[in-house]
């Protein structure tokens, strides 16, 4: 899984949200990609599998790119744990995004296979999201 190499402190705060994204809204490298419309966390093994079904699909001619990174750690306290006693232990990490953030990018296909691949791409994330296109 995805995680940073290393960081400052072990644990963070849940931290708040912002209305939108104000870095990583612009498409940059491919011609197709999917921008987030929703506030929310998504985990490093829900871009592990996006990373694999964009690397099935654009095997042969294709290219793809990732433009999120999970470096928030994510804790959590083990089942049937009473209140108190401080916070759990870092379970994963997440990478925060804000809407209007583009997730992934993709070149190289033609328009329908690039929808139907970030369709399937899509359905594997926790945020709601929608297919958009470079202006050129």
């Amino acid at each position: 899984m995805l995680a940073p190499k290393r960081q400052k402190y072990r644990k963070q705060f849940r931290g708040s949200w912002r209305r939108i994204a104000v870095k990583g809204e612009k498409m940059i490298f491919g011609l197709f990609g999917l921008k987030a419309l929703t506030p929310g966390w998504i985990k490093d093994k829900e871009i592990e599998a996006a990373r694999v079904a964009l690397a099935r699909a654009t095997r042969k001619n294709g290219k793809f790119w990732i433009r999120i990174f999970p470096d928030k750690p994510y804790t959590k306290k083990p089942p049937e744990v009473t209140m108190g006693a401080g916070k759990g232990d870092v379970a994963n990490f997440v990478a925060n995004v804000s809407p209007g953030r583009i997730l992934f990018e993709i070149d190289g296909l033609s328009s329908e296979e690039s929808a139907v691949v970030l369709k399937n791409v899509a359905s594997k994330l926790s945020v709601r999201t929608k297919i958009v296109k470079r202006q050129l």
